[in-house]
């Protein structure tokens, strides 16, 4: 069985490794390498968008990294209990228009034993912003 380490239950340490681990793998933009941490069953709502499966998953995530450009997330541990976390979010991008966005959101994560994410229940909210009021300037990772 694949395992993706640390796995639950969590402590404040390895809840926050795995918050850690979501944010350098969301950052790369990688649909399929993102999509490994999920079980292949996974159950996500993404705001108004419900996918079931690690294959939707990637398809969905190589959808919005085509639309938000230049995509770069930071993630924050805001509590865990046992197989679960919580998680506050911001990232920002733009479009091909050139319109900068700032999103806000909270995700509820659910874990397999062997550490891969059963659910995710994400709700989003995005602001306009202009460029020069970018936060989350980086350089993307290899």
């Amino acid at each position: 069985m694949q395992t993706k380490p640390p796995l639950p239950p969590f402590t404040l340490e390895t809840a926050t490794a795995k918050v850690q681990a979501a944010e350098d793998a969301w950052n790369t933009r990688d649909p399929e390498r993102v999509a490994l941490a999920y079980t292949e069953d996974s159950e996500w709502r993404n705001r108004s968008e419900f996918l079931s499966g690690r294959a939707a998953i990637a398809e969905f995530l190589a959808r919005k990294w085509q639309k938000e450009l230049d995509y770069r997330l930071k993630k924050e541990l805001w509590c865990f209990m046992d197989n679960k976390i919580a998680v506050r979010f911001e990232y920002e991008y733009h479009n091909n228009a050139g319109e900068w966005y700032r999103a806000y959101g909270n995700e509820n994560w659910e874990f397999a034993p062997n550490g891969l994410m059963l659910r995710r229940f994400a709700s989003i909210n995005d602001l306009p912003i202009e460029e020069t009021d970018r936060q989350l300037r980086w350089e993307r990772p290899t």
